[in-house]
């Protein structure tokens, strides 16, 4: 059993996240702001990483917000120019909050209703609907980060929203030798790796926080955790781990559940997410507990 563990770029407990038997890298989530040049960035996580693996996690074809709305507001831009048929429901907030979209200007949501608060730049967005199609997929941060990642030689990268051999080729064009994990959080993700992934080309992740929302009903998700690691005996599993811990000190009993579930579906790697791992305190407790997970649920099951 192993843990990867998202770190805020200038977290000054990383050195000692990295020195956790179970932790084998450390993960920079690129919406994150930076303060230096890329390369120094990343020269810098390696170095505090102490030989542990530096995932650069790359944004694809996620939908993000780019700038402010502040309510009472009508129109919602986004990174990516998209079409859809209206009108349709978004989910913001990890699926807490809905929104009706009533029409798309380019890259603008025109709303009929909205979340009643601000919504900021890298905010995630979720359209699940069939006429969905978004233009592009690497974004200019991610061609960025693809070009630093190559100059200082750090070849782990994870792709966002992986839907076909040409979202991987589209990274391996400006990285040559870069070691991918493709995250599936989508539908066309899914059929992807029933029929048509291939294993010599990436490893699996099931990025759980957005496929989530993304399957046509939630209790789906279960099948397509299934059906990736039964393809990808290595793959990751990510997101909603452990998540009641970044607001209390016990967790909650269906958070000891959700791990034990993943680990009895042969899942081996798990990847801590953003919330959970902003403060020392929460993300050295999330590791605690999933390595004593592990040694009992070995244990058991010797």
């Amino acid at each position: 059993m192993d843990a990867i563990v998202t770190v805020p770029p200038y977290a000054p407990f990383i050195r000692e996240i990295a020195k956790h038997p179970l932790v084998s890298g450390i993960r920079l989530n690129t919406v994150m702001p930076v303060k230096e040049p890329l390369p120094d960035l990343l020269r810098r996580l390696k170095d505090e990483a102490m030989g542990k693996d530096v995932w650069v996690d790359l944004k694809g074809r996620q939908l993000r917000i780019a700038t402010h709305g502040v309510p009472p507001f009508t129109d919602i831009e986004l990174t990516h120019r998209i079409d859809v048929k209206t009108p349709v429901r978004a989910y913001f907030s990890g699926g807490r909050e809905v929104a009706t979209v009533v029409g798309v200007d380019g890259y603008r949501l025109i709303m009929q209703d909205g979340p009643r608060r601000v919504v900021g730049p890298g905010e995630a967005v979720n359209i699940p609907d069939d006429s969905l199609r978004i233009e592009g997929y690497l974004t200019d941060s991610d061609k960025r980060y693809l070009e630093a990642a190559a100059v200082v030689h750090n070849p782990h990268l994870m792709l966002s929203f992986v839907e076909g051999p040409d979202d991987i080729a589209q990274a391996r064009a400006i990285y040559p030798d870069a070691m991918i994990a493709a995250k599936i959080e989508s539908r066309n993700g899914l059929a992807y790796v029933r029929k048509g992934w291939d294993p010599s080309t990436s490893r699996l992740m099931a990025a759980r926080g957005d496929l989530y929302l993304e399957v046509h009903k939630p209790h789906e998700v279960i099948g397509a955790l299934e059906d990736i690691v039964h393809k990808d005996p290595h793959a990751i599993v990510a997101s909603r781990i452990f998540e009641s811990l970044a607001h209390a000190y016990m967790p909650d009993a269906a958070d000891i559940g959700d791990a034990d579930s993943l680990m009895r579906m042969g899942y081996t790697t798990f990847m801590l997410g953003d919330e959970v791992c902003l403060k020392r305190e929460s993300v050295l407790s999330a590791l605690n507990l999933l390595e004593a997970m592990a040694s009992e649920y070995g244990r058991r099951h010797a």
